[in-house]
């Protein structure tokens, strides 16, 4: 992550694997020889992390190879290139529109079947072309592909970056955080001078800016305060340093601007939630069967929202636990979402999730039914592929744009969080909750709504998941049962 855009982190890390093996070193020598961690390099040789050109110098001195042999962008055998081809092919919209089952690549694993699914794949047909005379549907596309892209890298990982990590905990271990607690105002100057910048705080922001860095000066605007809150600007600020922190370069390139925006709000994060702490107390949760996202947000004083994002980094890869995060509006529309544990989000023929609607029966929408917005939801709900448990928050937000936050995970692992024992129980399969056929024919000619305004014209218009309706964003059955109550 960084600079190094045009490496392909797989294809090295296959190529890291296989010198290291042809010398005869463990993970754990190698470490030794470039002073990084097992875990770490196992993360790189897997192609979950990108390594920064300083440590491809030092792998090549340790692995005894020219740099140029490393950065070679040919797999180093058929094996790699078969795992390599299969893994393209699972990130590809085609295969993900499929609904086929991921592959877990492993020695298990024949080379027959590797090659047998690269074939089927390259014997798949095209994508159809975009022959609209403007240029914005191709954007579009592009866009949402890139999207989709990302999220399957982030769940290829779990969503933990340790190399963020270690950068996060290198400016907070700078400016001496004392171990706990939330990051306060002066910890956030300090920071912020440790990457050679000063915040000031101005009116007259553009709307359409978070923050504006002037880098021949070194200083980050941001709102004065009547337009931040200080938790809001610690988020704003830290987000903007995670740029420089991570050495990130302006780009044109919307995918690398996604991952960019992405590593710098993961950056920020990780140290308003610092991992050794943060993990500590996950752990000893854990223990006691109460976990809470909610813990979390008092402890370090962030938004429930940002204490769920940052669960995602840590609960699969320090506690075993594989979880779903959705960010949804009270109609169930997607705006954010992540899973590594199974679960079917709703998700258009390209792979896209944002802009669909999640199911009635979910916890996403089943919480907004609730006298009083601000209470936990807990539920656990059946689907067509097996059994989860979520907690879902509503944050009214003063009225302006209300949103839930959902944190699930598969129902053998509810008991470790607290209100894994609720009783409440949903079935939410495809047999269950559809229409009446009666109340559709009833007002399926009759009904004409107004589409509710979105900030977002892909919160309105999901990308090929649905039937053409005349009314698109608009939940027809919803709007049919309304007609039968009048």
């Amino acid at each position: 992550m960084g600079k190094n855009t045009t490496i392909d982190s797989r294809v090295l890390g296959f190529r890291v694997r296989h010198l290291r093996k042809a010398r005869g070193l463990t993970l754990n020598g190698l470490g030794d020889l470039v002073g990084r961690p097992a875990p770490y390099l196992s993360q790189l040789e897997n192609g979950r992390v990108e390594a920064k050109l300083t440590l491809i110098d030092e792998l090549a001195d340790a692995l005894g190879v020219e740099l140029s042999e490393l950065l070679d962008p040919a797999p180093p055998d058929r094996r790699s290139e078969l795992e390599l081809g299969v893994a393209r092919a699972m990130e590809d919209p085609r295969y993900r529109a499929l609904g086929l089952p991921r592959i877990k690549l492993s020695t298990k694993v024949s080379d027959e079947i590797l090659e047998t699914v690269v074939g089927l794949f390259e014997a798949l047909p095209g994508m159809p072309e975009d022959d609209s005379d403007g240029h914005g549907q191709r954007a579009g596309d592009r866009a949402r592909m890139a999207n989709a892209q990302l999220r399957t890298e982030m769940r290829a990982c779990n969503n933990y970056f340790p190399d963020i990590e270690v950068s996060a905990k290198e400016a907070l271990d700078a400016v001496g955080y004392p171990g706990s607690g939330p990051v306060s105002e002066r910890l956030l100057t300090a920071i912020a001078a440790h990457f050679g910048f000063s915040i000031e705080r101005v009116r007259g922001m553009p709307r359409s800016a978070r923050s504006v860095t002037d880098q021949r000066r070194r200083v980050i605007y941001i709102p004065d305060r009547d337009g931040l809150t200080l938790r809001a600007a610690r988020s704003v600020v830290l987000q903007t340093l995670g740029h420089f922190a991570l050495d990130h370069q302006t780009t044109g390139d919307f995918a690398d601007y996604l991952r960019q925006r992405i590593e710098s709000n993961y950056f920020a994060a990780a140290v308003l939630l610092p991992e050794g702490v943060s993990v500590e107390l996950l752990q000893r949760e854990k223990e006691e069967k109460d976990i809470s996202i909610e813990d979390l947000k008092e402890m370090f004083y962030v938004s429930y929202e940002t204490a769920a994002h940052r669960f995602t980094n840590l609960a699969t890869e320090h506690l075993d636990i594989p979880v779903h995060f959705l960010r949804t509006n009270s109609e169930g529309v997607i705006g954010k979402a992540y899973e590594n544990d199974g679960i079917h989000i709703p998700s258009a023929a390209d792979g896209t999730v944002e802009g669909q609607r999640v199911p009635r029966r979910w916890g996403s929408r089943q919480a907004w039914q609730s006298s009083d917005g601000f209470l936990l939801h807990y539920q656990h709900t059946s689907t067509d592929v097996g059994d989860f448990w979520c907690v879902t928050y509503v944050e009214n937000n003063s009225g302006r744009n209300p949103f839930a936050v959902t944190i699930g995970t598969r129902e053998e692992h509810a008991q470790y969080f607290r209100g894994g024992d609720t009783i409440r129980r949903i079935s939410a399969t495809s047999a269950d909750g559809l229409p009446d056929p009666e109340l559709i024919e009833r007002w399926k000619d009759v009904a004409w709504p107004s589409a509710a305004q979105r900030s977002h014209v892909l919160t309105a218009l999901p990308a090929g998941s649905q039937e053409f309706s005349p009314f698109p964003g608009v939940d027809l059955v919803d709007v049919y049962r309304f007609l039968d109550r009048q």
